[in-house]
Protein backbone atom coordinates (compact mmCIF):
# COMPACT_ATOMS: atom_id res chain seq x y z
CA UNK A 1 0.00 0.00 0.00
CA UNK A 2 1.56 3.28 -1.25
CA UNK A 3 1.63 5.62 2.14
CA UNK A 4 0.44 9.11 1.34
CA UNK A 5 2.54 11.80 2.50
CA UNK A 6 0.45 14.81 3.79
CA UNK A 7 1.93 17.95 4.10
CA UNK A 8 3.14 19.50 7.39
CA UNK A 9 1.48 22.76 8.55
CA UNK A 10 4.08 25.59 8.08
CA UNK A 11 6.04 26.58 10.84
CA UNK A 12 4.85 29.99 10.62
CA UNK A 13 1.22 29.14 11.95
CA UNK A 14 2.78 27.05 14.51
CA UNK A 15 5.14 29.90 15.17
CA UNK A 16 1.78 32.84 15.51
CA UNK A 17 -0.43 30.69 17.57
CA UNK A 18 2.06 29.96 19.95
CA UNK A 19 2.97 33.94 19.85
CA UNK A 20 -0.46 34.62 20.38
CA UNK A 21 -1.10 32.60 23.27
CA UNK A 22 2.19 34.25 24.88
CA UNK A 23 0.64 37.88 23.98
CA UNK A 24 -2.93 36.63 25.87
CA UNK A 25 -0.80 36.14 29.01
CA UNK A 26 1.11 38.67 29.02
CA UNK A 27 -1.65 41.11 28.56
CA UNK A 28 -4.04 39.37 31.19
CA UNK A 29 -1.04 39.93 33.84
CA UNK A 30 -0.65 43.97 32.16
CA UNK A 31 -4.42 44.23 32.48
CA UNK A 32 -4.23 42.77 36.21
CA UNK A 33 -1.49 45.04 37.44
CA UNK A 34 1.04 41.59 37.81
CA UNK A 35 3.96 43.86 36.88
CA UNK A 36 4.15 47.83 37.94
CA UNK A 37 3.93 49.83 34.97
CA UNK A 38 7.66 50.48 33.65
CA UNK A 39 9.83 47.83 32.10
CA UNK A 40 8.89 44.16 31.68
CA UNK A 41 11.15 41.18 32.31
CA UNK A 42 14.02 41.09 30.20
CA UNK A 43 13.34 39.11 27.07
CA UNK A 44 15.71 36.03 27.66
CA UNK A 45 13.60 35.33 31.42
CA UNK A 46 10.42 35.40 29.43
CA UNK A 47 12.07 32.78 26.81
CA UNK A 48 12.86 30.75 29.83
CA UNK A 49 9.87 31.00 31.88
CA UNK A 50 7.80 30.47 28.41
CA UNK A 51 10.10 27.78 26.91
CA UNK A 52 9.81 29.40 23.73
CA UNK A 53 12.32 30.57 21.23
CA UNK A 54 13.62 34.04 20.91
CA UNK A 55 11.36 34.65 17.30
CA UNK A 56 8.13 33.58 18.94
CA UNK A 57 8.35 35.76 22.03
CA UNK A 58 9.30 38.81 19.51
CA UNK A 59 6.82 38.37 17.83
CA UNK A 60 4.10 38.38 21.11
CA UNK A 61 6.16 42.10 22.18
CA UNK A 62 4.93 42.99 18.57
CA UNK A 63 1.39 42.02 19.21
CA UNK A 64 1.62 43.81 22.04
CA UNK A 65 3.37 46.79 20.79
CA UNK A 66 0.51 47.14 18.04
CA UNK A 67 -2.08 47.53 20.44
CA UNK A 68 0.08 50.26 22.32
CA UNK A 69 0.09 48.24 25.42
CA UNK A 70 4.12 48.01 25.24
CA UNK A 71 7.25 49.88 23.86
CA UNK A 72 9.71 48.13 22.53
CA UNK A 73 13.19 50.19 22.53
CA UNK A 74 16.15 49.06 21.03
CA UNK A 75 19.88 50.05 21.99
CA UNK A 76 21.78 49.91 25.81
CA UNK A 77 18.33 50.59 27.32
CA UNK A 78 16.26 48.46 25.28
CA UNK A 79 13.35 46.17 26.40
CA UNK A 80 9.92 46.44 27.04
CA UNK A 81 8.28 49.19 28.56
CA UNK A 82 4.40 48.74 29.61
CA UNK A 83 1.51 51.61 28.68
CA UNK A 84 -1.44 50.26 31.40
CA UNK A 85 -4.88 51.43 29.38
CA UNK A 86 -6.55 54.31 31.10
CA UNK A 87 -9.05 56.99 29.49
CA UNK A 88 -6.62 58.68 27.00
CA UNK A 89 -5.99 55.72 25.34
CA UNK A 90 -9.90 54.94 25.17
CA UNK A 91 -10.40 58.37 23.96
CA UNK A 92 -7.43 58.31 21.35
CA UNK A 93 -8.87 54.85 20.43
CA UNK A 94 -13.05 56.00 20.05
CA UNK A 95 -11.80 59.12 18.23
CA UNK A 96 -9.62 56.66 15.59
CA UNK A 97 -12.56 54.78 15.25
CA UNK A 98 -15.24 57.64 14.80
CA UNK A 99 -13.03 59.06 11.83
CA UNK A 100 -13.16 55.60 10.32
CA UNK A 101 -16.52 55.25 10.59
CA UNK A 102 -16.92 58.99 8.95
CA UNK A 103 -18.55 60.07 12.34
CA UNK A 104 -19.66 63.70 11.93
CA UNK A 105 -18.85 66.37 14.40
CA UNK A 106 -22.21 67.20 15.21
CA UNK A 107 -22.99 63.41 15.92
CA UNK A 108 -20.40 63.62 19.03
CA UNK A 109 -22.35 67.35 20.19
CA UNK A 110 -25.34 65.09 20.17
CA UNK A 111 -24.09 62.48 22.47
CA UNK A 112 -22.02 64.86 25.05
CA UNK A 113 -25.38 67.27 25.38
CA UNK A 114 -27.08 63.54 26.35
CA UNK A 115 -24.36 62.05 28.34
CA UNK A 116 -22.40 64.68 30.29
CA UNK A 117 -25.50 66.22 32.13
CA UNK A 118 -25.49 62.81 33.87
CA UNK A 119 -22.14 62.76 35.03
CA UNK A 120 -23.11 66.67 36.60
CA UNK A 121 -26.22 65.58 37.99
CA UNK A 122 -24.10 62.37 39.60
CA UNK A 123 -21.62 65.11 41.47
CA UNK A 124 -24.79 66.58 42.65
CA UNK A 125 -25.61 63.21 44.68
CA UNK A 126 -22.56 62.91 46.01
CA UNK A 127 -22.24 63.10 49.88
CA UNK A 128 -19.00 64.71 49.77
CA UNK A 129 -19.31 66.92 47.20
CA UNK A 130 -18.97 70.56 48.91
CA UNK A 131 -14.84 68.42 50.08
CA UNK A 132 -14.13 67.47 46.58
CA UNK A 133 -16.12 68.67 43.23
CA UNK A 134 -17.10 72.16 44.60
CA UNK A 135 -13.61 72.95 45.28
CA UNK A 136 -12.46 72.08 41.89
CA UNK A 137 -15.70 73.14 39.97
CA UNK A 138 -14.28 76.60 41.84
CA UNK A 139 -10.65 76.22 41.50
CA UNK A 140 -11.20 76.06 37.37
CA UNK A 141 -13.63 79.09 37.08
CA UNK A 142 -11.22 81.31 38.99
CA UNK A 143 -8.50 80.05 36.24
CA UNK A 144 -10.85 80.69 33.71
CA UNK A 145 -11.33 84.20 35.00
CA UNK A 146 -7.57 84.49 35.03
CA UNK A 147 -7.57 83.49 30.88
CA UNK A 148 -10.55 86.26 29.93
CA UNK A 149 -9.74 88.08 26.90
CA UNK A 150 -6.88 85.53 26.01
CA UNK A 151 -8.79 84.02 23.10
CA UNK A 152 -7.95 80.12 22.49
CA UNK A 153 -6.41 80.03 25.80
CA UNK A 154 -10.13 80.92 27.52
CA UNK A 155 -11.24 77.44 25.66
CA UNK A 156 -8.75 75.19 26.51
CA UNK A 157 -8.94 76.58 30.29
CA UNK A 158 -12.71 76.62 30.30
CA UNK A 159 -13.02 73.24 28.47
CA UNK A 160 -11.68 71.37 31.65
CA UNK A 161 -14.68 72.74 33.83
CA UNK A 162 -16.65 69.89 32.23
CA UNK A 163 -13.62 67.08 33.06
CA UNK A 164 -14.20 67.88 36.47
CA UNK A 165 -17.57 66.87 36.69
CA UNK A 166 -17.41 63.85 34.26
CA UNK A 167 -14.09 62.39 36.13
CA UNK A 168 -15.73 62.94 39.53
CA UNK A 169 -18.83 60.85 38.28
CA UNK A 170 -19.81 57.93 40.73
CA UNK A 171 -20.05 55.21 37.72
CA UNK A 172 -16.68 54.14 36.23
CA UNK A 173 -18.01 52.91 32.90
CA UNK A 174 -20.14 56.46 32.44
CA UNK A 175 -16.97 58.40 33.11
CA UNK A 176 -14.65 56.28 31.17
CA UNK A 177 -17.28 56.88 28.03
CA UNK A 178 -18.04 60.09 28.86
CA UNK A 179 -14.72 61.63 29.44
CA UNK A 180 -13.67 59.74 26.62
CA UNK A 181 -16.50 61.54 23.97
CA UNK A 182 -15.62 64.79 25.62
CA UNK A 183 -11.74 64.45 25.41
CA UNK A 184 -12.53 64.10 21.24
CA UNK A 185 -14.92 67.14 21.31
CA UNK A 186 -12.35 69.36 22.70
CA UNK A 187 -9.84 68.23 20.08
CA UNK A 188 -12.40 69.45 17.76
CA UNK A 189 -13.67 72.26 19.56
CA UNK A 190 -9.58 73.55 19.96
CA UNK A 191 -9.43 73.73 16.35
CA UNK A 192 -12.23 75.72 16.41
CA UNK A 193 -10.94 78.31 18.53
CA UNK A 194 -7.36 78.50 17.14
CA UNK A 195 -8.66 79.31 13.76
CA UNK A 196 -10.95 81.82 15.12
CA UNK A 197 -8.41 83.40 17.44
CA UNK A 198 -6.58 83.46 13.74
CA UNK A 199 -9.11 85.14 11.86
CA UNK A 200 -9.89 88.13 14.59
CA UNK A 201 -13.32 86.22 15.09
CA UNK A 202 -12.92 84.38 18.69
CA UNK A 203 -15.91 85.09 20.59
CA UNK A 204 -16.07 88.71 22.71
CA UNK A 205 -15.25 88.71 26.34
CA UNK A 206 -18.80 89.27 27.24
CA UNK A 207 -19.84 85.99 25.59
CA UNK A 208 -17.00 84.62 27.71
CA UNK A 209 -18.36 85.71 31.01
CA UNK A 210 -21.38 84.50 29.95
CA UNK A 211 -19.94 80.84 30.19
CA UNK A 212 -18.62 81.57 33.38
CA UNK A 213 -21.97 82.65 34.70
CA UNK A 214 -23.64 78.89 33.80
CA UNK A 215 -20.28 77.59 35.19
CA UNK A 216 -21.07 79.32 38.85
CA UNK A 217 -24.51 78.51 38.12
CA UNK A 218 -23.47 74.76 37.87
CA UNK A 219 -21.12 74.42 40.38
CA UNK A 220 -23.92 76.54 42.83
CA UNK A 221 -26.17 73.70 41.92
CA UNK A 222 -24.34 70.77 42.67
CA UNK A 223 -23.45 72.33 46.33
CA UNK A 224 -26.73 72.13 47.18
CA UNK A 225 -27.36 68.82 45.87
CA UNK A 226 -30.13 69.56 43.02
CA UNK A 227 -29.86 66.65 40.88
CA UNK A 228 -32.25 67.42 38.35
CA UNK A 229 -31.64 71.17 38.17
CA UNK A 230 -27.65 70.92 37.22
CA UNK A 231 -29.04 68.67 34.57
CA UNK A 232 -31.30 71.00 33.39
CA UNK A 233 -29.09 74.13 33.20
CA UNK A 234 -25.53 71.63 31.83
CA UNK A 235 -27.93 70.53 29.12
CA UNK A 236 -29.05 74.25 28.46
CA UNK A 237 -25.20 75.05 28.94
CA UNK A 238 -24.06 72.80 26.07
CA UNK A 239 -26.81 73.52 23.43
CA UNK A 240 -25.93 77.37 24.02
CA UNK A 241 -22.30 76.67 23.47
CA UNK A 242 -22.03 74.01 20.90
CA UNK A 243 -23.28 75.79 18.06
CA UNK A 244 -20.63 77.96 17.98
CA UNK A 245 -18.38 75.14 16.71
CA UNK A 246 -20.75 73.02 15.21
CA UNK A 247 -21.05 76.22 12.59
CA UNK A 248 -17.58 75.78 11.79
CA UNK A 249 -16.86 72.00 11.93
CA UNK A 250 -20.18 70.09 12.44
CA UNK A 251 -20.45 68.39 8.91
CA UNK A 252 -16.99 67.30 9.37
CA UNK A 253 -16.12 64.01 10.25
CA UNK A 254 -13.73 63.77 13.70
CA UNK A 255 -10.44 64.26 13.67
CA UNK A 256 -8.39 62.06 15.15
CA UNK A 257 -5.28 61.45 12.99
CA UNK A 258 -3.67 64.88 12.29
CA UNK A 259 -0.71 66.28 13.60
CA UNK A 260 -3.21 68.83 15.67
CA UNK A 261 -5.03 66.03 16.46
CA UNK A 262 -2.40 63.53 18.08
CA UNK A 263 -0.85 66.60 19.90
CA UNK A 264 -4.30 67.06 21.90
CA UNK A 265 -4.43 63.46 22.73
CA UNK A 266 -0.64 63.31 23.80
CA UNK A 267 -1.29 66.55 25.94
CA UNK A 268 -4.51 64.42 27.73
CA UNK A 269 -3.95 64.28 31.44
Amino acid sequence: MTQVNRPQPPVRIQSSRVAESIAADLRQRILRGTYPEGPLPKQDDLILEYGVSGPSLREALRILEAEGLITVRRGKVGGAYIHPPNWSSAAYALGLAMQGQSVRVHDLAMAIRELEPRCAESCAEREDRLETVVPALEKNIEASEDALGDGAHFTEVSRTFHDVFVDLAANQTLRLVVRSLVAVWTIQEQAWADAMEGEGRYPDIEQQKAVLKAHRAITRLVARGDRNKVGKIATEHLAATQPRVLQFCGDRTIDASSATAMRGFRGLK
